[in-house]
């Protein structure tokens, strides 16, 4: 379609946000211009994109982006997509926009390079080791040592991550992933040595937290530390909540370690996610990323009022965001309920109504139908969000649970249709035979 130039290029694809949320967020900001990359996706959201604003289609062609982007002179661009921070750098860099450099995207988007620049820097000091195939299992080991987890170099959502104990788990975990029938496309995987949490976290909480920061001209700002809920085997995330339930000296600590982190990488400029194991040697850092962090900017506009799709906007266009750490008066979360690891079919939901009039429950929205399908594997798969505050981080586990009760879920699996309560999605569901 016809495009203006100036305004905000936002390269897109499926991100932390919706489009919907980055339409709201930047509107007031100028002109956005959606830099579309061809996916399942955004063929789905092309109508939707066209009236939240102009849409300009990316070839993969690099040189032909570059100057079909030259064309629209934006005033800034960004992104709210992992899958494009390369793609955004290097439109960044031929337009000679703020963003991150194409360098520091490599280090944002490589786990390995990432480890070992946090490593050489001195900012972490997590084992690690680049895995390209089976022959480079016995060097890795030996360097990183049992346990270790193996993940894919590139990707989220903990697509194709897996724990290693011993020689045994480790010879089938290394037959799953290079024999082909593993998800994961690209340069390989990493090994790491596997950051156990400390125990006795206050309240049944998970044992790590995020970090959102705000990265700008000013240096860095850290809006708020999100805590987490108890990971589903092997790592499967299924909420967060704000304010984390950390002590002051931790919480000083685990912000000293992302700072010194994002200085290690190279970020200068943008929002960023940085996932902090709690251990008992103190923080340890999980991966640092360059962007916005999935379903945060909910949680910041419920609890604060602030909108962090716009503070991203209003960095990108170098303009001042004047944010202190945000604070919220009571605790506020988000819960998913995940799919199962054996590939099925939803068959149904019951309770949705129910669970909408919960105490402490302030929204259920799916983000799967009846008659999907459900791939399994062992990536985060969300069929939907459970939002609600409660007044302590003593009473949120049971604001929880009490919604989930009222949710139950049916899956049709080959040897039929089993029925299985919200909560017991926690383990491994087992499919009939």
């Amino acid at each position: 379609m016809t495009t203006t130039s100036g305004g905000l290029a936002v390269v897109y694809d499926k991100g932390a946000v919706s489009a919907a949320e980055i339409g709201r967020g930047l509107a007031g900001l100028g002109r956005v211009t959606f830099l579309v990359a061809a996916s399942d996706h955004t063929a789905r959201l092309g109508q939707v994109l066209a009236r939240l604003g102009d849409v300009v289609r990316l070839t993969g062609d690099p040189d032909a982006d570059a100057a079909a982007v030259r064309a629209l002179e934006p005033d800034a661009i960004t992104t709210y997509s992992e899958p494009m921070l390369r793609t955004t750098a290097r439109l960044a860099e031929a337009t000679g926009l703020p963003f991150h450099e194409a360098a520091t995207a490599l280090l944002l988007t490589d786990k390995a390079r990432q480890r070992a620049t946090l490593r050489e820097a001195g900012a972490d000091d997590v084992r690690s080791r680049p895995l390209t195939g089976p022959g480079d299992w016995p060097e890795a080991i030996a360097e990183v040592g049992y346990p270790a987890i193996v993940k894919p170099v590139r990707g989220e959502g903990s697509r194709d991550t897996y724990t290693v104990a011993d020689e045994d788990e480790a010879r089938a975990v290394l037959s799953r992933l290079m024999d082909g029938r593993a998800a994961s496309e690209g340069p390989g995987f990493v090994v790491e040595e596997l950051l156990t949490g400390r125990p006795g976290q206050p309240f049944g909480l998970g044992d790590y937290v995020s970090v959102e920061s705000a990265v700008g001209p000013d240096g860095v700002t850290h809006l708020a530390v999100t805590g987490k809920f108890r990971l589903v085997p092997p790592f499967r995330e299924v909420g967060q909540f704000w304010p984390a339930a950390l002590p002051d000296d931790e919480h000083e600590e685990v912000l000293r370690l992302t700072t010194r982190a994002l200085r290690a990488l190279g970020v200068t400029t943008g929002l960023t996610h940085t996932e902090i194991k709690l251990t008992a040697r103190g923080p340890r850092v999980i991966e640092v990323n360059g962007r916005l962090g999935g379903h945060v900017n909910e949680l910041a506009r419920r609890a604060a009022g602030i909108d962090l799709v716009r503070v991203g906007g209003l960095l990108a266009l170098g303009k001042p965001v004047g944010l202190d750490p945000l604070c919220a008066d009571r605790v506020y979360f988000q819960y998913h309920n995940l799919a199962p690891t054996v590939p099925c079919e939803l068959a149904g939901v019951q309770g949705a109504e129910e669970v909408r009039r919960r105490t402490g429950v302030d929204g259920y929205r799916a983000f799967s139908r009846p008659g999907d399908r459900l791939p399994g594997g062992v990536m985060t798969q969300e069929m939907d969000i459970l939002t609600g505050a409660c007044d302590g981080h003593d009473t949120l586990l049971e604001v929880v649970d009490g919604a989930l009760d009222a949710l139950t879920y049916a899956f049709r699996f080959p040897g039929g249709t089993l029925r299985v309560p919200a909560a017991d999605l926690r383990t491994e569901v087992r499919p009939l035979r």
